[in-house]
């Protein structure tokens, strides 16, 4: 997709990122924005998305639904619409949020 490679006004986008319990299709943490490019499956499956998209909005994100159709053929109307939300936030960085658990010794994770 045209977003990779900070194809989208240089904004950097990140595939398949980790947020809290969820992972998002295409992430740009720096407007705070998600990108969810969802398949036949998502008509089945709309309260688990309605729970996911709260959670994340609760956190302080965007997040903008395409059917796969629409990224795919007409990736236009996706770019448009993540210039209109870049334009809103004025490109400015968001106070950041962690959404990550803390280190875990257990896991031989944080201090050494």
């Amino acid at each position: 997709m045209h977003i990779c490679n900070r194809g989208v006004d240089g904004l950097r986008f990140r595939r398949q990122m980790p947020l809290g319990p969820y992972i998002a299709d295409f992430c740009c943490p720096a407007i705070k924005l998600v990108i969810e490019a969802d398949g036949g499956v998502h008509a089945l499956r709309e309260a688990e998305d309605k729970a996911r998209d709260d959670w994340l909005r609760a956190k302080g994100f965007v997040v903008l639904r395409f059917p796969n159709q629409t990224v795919l053929g007409r990736p236009d109307i996706v770019i448009g619409s993540i210039r209109a939300h870049a334009a809103k936030t004025g490109g400015r960085t968001p106070p950041s949020v962690s959404l990550r658990e803390p280190p875990s010794p257990a896991r031989g994770e944080g201090d050494e």
